[in-house]
């Protein structure tokens, strides 16, 4: 074989090599519970030793596992394993029981608590923990997933680190105040009362009999329950427990999350790694502005990558 011809051969070895590389393997994963099955999605790099493995958790809401809806299609999650995989770390992502694929696994809405979500990922932990190609298992919660993410690590030796972006640093009572707040304001001073004196009885842990219609969306019976489990824990007084390594990481122009609510994560466990990202939002996704009408796109289109430096940041995390 002539020089040229060994040259066009090593390069077209070089480029077959490279695209194997490039090529994101992934295979199905399922968790059996009592109440049925919930499915996920493992992304496992090739490698002749263990290796560690990320566990991303979804945010609130019908979010599946690649952080998707009906109503938002940004792949963040899938964008964010695919980077991870890419640098030599295995991801898991899943749907949360009652959303896509693991819908069954929660047959009415009534049924559902906080718990069963921290549960499921302590199942994923203990799942996870039995598979050799693995050495290290890290918590990635998002939104809400930050909160059960940060409970099912405390005291498990089976969890070496931890990772919360945009998490809420206070109560879900509080923030849903915060947020009615400003989204009643011009509405009579009698309805937020109203409104108000429903999530004081539900923090409580008493049920609401006879909510008017137009409140039902928030406050139905069969939702009630849930927000009840969930009000009982403080971010705050759940991540203070962790004594493993631990980031909190928050984006400038998260318009669900602000910045403030990293800040009291960071005092709270002063021993976590905090990082705000410039321009980043509660999608992860680049966006310069807080205004609706360019955070809106960034929600609803999949061809806008994720943000450059969150990836990074955590790469840098688990690998160090």
């Amino acid at each position: 074989m002539n020089c040229k011809k060994l040259s066009l051969f090593l390069l077209l070895l070089l480029s077959l090599n490279i695209s194997a590389q490039l090529i994101v393997s992934e295979e199905p994963i399922i968790l059996k519970t009592e109440t049925g099955d919930i499915f996920g999605s493992l992304k496992v790099p090739n490698s002749k030793t263990p290796l560690p493995i990320a566990i991303i958790i979804a945010g609130s809401g019908p979010t599946d596992r690649n952080g998707n809806s009906q109503l938002t299609q940004n792949d963040a999650y899938k964008m964010l394993s695919d980077e991870l995989f890419y640098s030599g770390i295995a991801t898991l992502c899943f749907d949360k029981r009652g959303i896509a694929a693991s819908k069954s696994a929660m047959k009415e809405e009534s049924d559902i608590r906080f718990e069963n979500y921290i549960e499921d990922v302590k199942g994923w932990i203990d799942l996870l923990s039995k598979d050799k190609r693995f050495c290290n298992i890290i918590i990635i919660g998002h939104s809400e997933g930050s909160l059960i993410g940060m409970i099912a690590a405390e005291n498990n030796p089976k969890v070496t680190k931890y990772i919360s972006i945009a998490g809420m640093g206070v109560p879900f009572d509080v923030i849903l105040k915060e947020q009615l707040e400003k989204q009643l304001a011009g509405q009579p001073q009698a309805t937020k009362d109203l409104i108000f004196s429903y999530l004081d009885k539900l923090k409580q842990g008493e049920t609401i009999s006879n909510v008017p219609p137009t409140l039902n969306a928030l406050f139905r019976p069969s939702v009630q329950p849930y927000m009840i489990s969930v009000m009982k824990y403080n971010p705050q007084e759940e991540i203070a427990k962790l004594t493993i390594p631990t980031l909190i990481i928050q984006g400038t122009t998260d318009i669900q999350v602000p910045t403030e609510q990293a800040n009291l994560l960071s005092v709270a466990n002063p021993k976590a790694k905090k990082v705000v990202i410039e321009n980043m939002n509660h999608v992860l996704k680049d966006c310069r502005s807080s205004d609706m009408a360019e955070q809106t796109p960034t929600y609803s289109n999949k061809s806008i990558p994720l943000n450059k430096e969150i990836g990074k940041v955590i790469i840098n995390f688990i690998k160090n």
